[in-house]
This record gives structure tokens, sequence and C-alpha cells, in this order.
């Protein structure tokens, strides 16, 4: 039973996914649907937490809109996600950055790995 679950799981996989992690700023291109007509918008911010494995990945995007903190949520392989684009790396020591919730302004910033 479960293997049949894995290889349709599986065939469910995106083959290209950018390379990002926790604290990386980046900007999400996602589909949306509108009636008949679907078009693309873009959601830019930094990745506070990925959760799970496997084809059920998701990824937790914040950024801040007109003085408010806005979250999204998104499976990794999801159709919807058009693609993802990397905008700078991010150094944190944290897996889950659940604190910038609570900051404001230059308090809220990731530092940026310089290479």
């Amino acid at each position: 039973m479960s293997d049949i679950i894995k290889e349709i799981e599986n065939e469910q996989l995106k083959s290209e996914i950018a390379e990002f992690n926790v604290g990386d700023t980046v900007k999400v291109h996602n589909r949306i649907v509108e009636g008949e007509k679907s078009r693309i918008q873009i959601f830019e911010g930094t990745v506070i937490k990925r959760q799970n494995g496997s084809n059920r990945e998701t990824f937790t995007v914040r950024k801040i809109s007109n003085g408010v903190g806005v979250e999204k949520t998104w499976p990794l392989h999801s159709p919807n996600v058009e693609k993802i684009e990397v905008v700078r790396k991010g150094k944190v020591r944290r897996a889950k950055l659940n604190y910038l919730r609570d900051r404001v302004g230059k308090a809220a910033k990731v530092k940026e790995v310089v290479k």
C-alpha cells in the first residue's frame, strides 16, 4: 500500500527547484487563476521556515506590506508555484525564524552572507 502512495508522490515532484534556505530573501512567482484567465503574481519576502520533506514540503515567506506583516505558505512542489528566485542569501543560526514576527524595521532584518 505505502509503495503505491510513494510512487504516486514521486511522479508529482518537480525536477528543478531553486536552492534556498531559511533566512534567504526570495521572489515567489505564484500562478493565480481568476475565472478562465491566469496570471503570475510575485511575492517577495524572507523565508521564515521550511517544513517536512519529499513532495509534502512547504515553506513560509514573510514580508511587510503597508506596515502590516503578511505571511504566505506554499507547498514546494505545487503546480501554482511557477518558480522561486533567490534575491539574497541570509545568515541565520536557527531553522525557524518565528521571532521576526515580533520585530519591526531594522530589527527585523537578516544579515546577508558575504562571499
